[in-house]
């Protein structure tokens, strides 16, 4: 089973940038795709980048210009750079896996890391 971890979180200034790291390890099917999640305060979760393993990858249009999505498939590992950073970015920012095998799949979520924009 894929496992993911989340790191780079923390008090930033608006303004600043932040670069978010998932980390996937363990052994299992092949993972389709990637992609990050934020969930702020007293709203829904919603996308915030998806990268496929072809490298392909799309950000929601509220970060486009702001944020992009990257992995290194070398070291396992996402990134979710950000940057020009604004208070409504605050939230809890979720990675996630699409891991495959034959027929089957599996959603793998990490346990988030909280990215905080404030002054």
């Amino acid at each position: 089973q894929v496992q993911l971890v989340e790191s780079g979180g923390g008090l930033v200034q608006p303004g600043g940038s932040l670069r978010l790291s998932c980390a996937a390890s363990g052994s299992g099917g092949r993972i389709a795709g990637m992609g990050w999640y934020r969930q702020a305060a007293g709203k829904q979760r919603e996308v915030v980048g998806i990268i496929g393993n072809d490298g392909t990858t799309s950000v929601v249009d509220s970060a486009k210009g702001r944020f992009a999505i990257s992995r290194d498939n070398a070291k396992n590992i996402m990134y979710l750079q950000m940057s020009s950073l604004k208070p409504e970015d605050t939230a809890v920012y979720v990675c996630n896996a699409l891991e495959t095998s034959g027929t089957s799949r599996w959603l793998r979520w990490g346990q988030g890391t909280q990215v905080t924009v404030s002054s």
